[in-house]
């Protein structure tokens, strides 16, 4: 079974004083982009640097997530500290992703120059940390997404199958 690890990154959300709408943004969207069977493995934790990684090493090393989404913790806030987590578990970093990202949000919103959006390469899995509102969400995915498939292949991860007319992703031709 694929497995996609989502984590919500967030000392309010996962204190209970306000529903996670932003990871549930992610499982919807994981759901419209594959065909693929899958299985969500999903946390949602506080804005705690330790706890972060751990999850992070759990979701790919212990349950195998090909893929893992975060969201929360990208801002220059002293509690956000989820790049540091995802640079201190990852064996190589994909800056490109947080490049993208932020050129795509920056044609929404002047302060997508302060968000710290990264992705990373630990063993088998590529961890991607999105930024927190769920609009924000799905117009990064929307951009990055079509990379990630073939990524997850170069890693020797499972296949991703996708569905075209949610999203177009890109593979070389063999």
């Amino acid at each position: 079974m694929i497995k996609i690890g989502v984590i919500t990154a967030s000392d309010r959300a996962s204190a209970g004083i306000y529903e996670d709408i932003s990871g549930v943004a992610i499982q919807d969207t994981m759901k419209a982009y594959l065909l693929s069977e899958h299985e969500i493995v999903y946390r949602c934790i506080p804005d705690d640097q330790s706890t972060i990684e751990s999850t992070m090493i759990e979701l790919c090393d212990v349950q195998g997530c090909c893929l893992v989404v975060t969201t929360g913790g990208t801002g220059p806030a002293l509690r956000d500290v989820t790049p540091e987590a995802t640079q201190n578990v990852c064996q190589k970093m994909m800056p490109g992703f947080g490049e993208l990202m932020r050129s795509v949000s920056l044609q929404y919103v002047p302060t997508a120059i302060l968000s710290r959006q990264t992705a990373g390469i630990r063993g088998k899995s590529l961890i991607i940390n999105l930024p927190g509102k769920p609009k924000s969400i799905r117009e990064c995915l929307d951009a990055v997404f079509p990379a990630v498939p073939y990524c997850i292949d170069l890693i020797e991860g499972p296949y991703l199958e996708c569905n075209e007319e949610a999203i177009k992703v890109f593979r070389p031709k063999q």
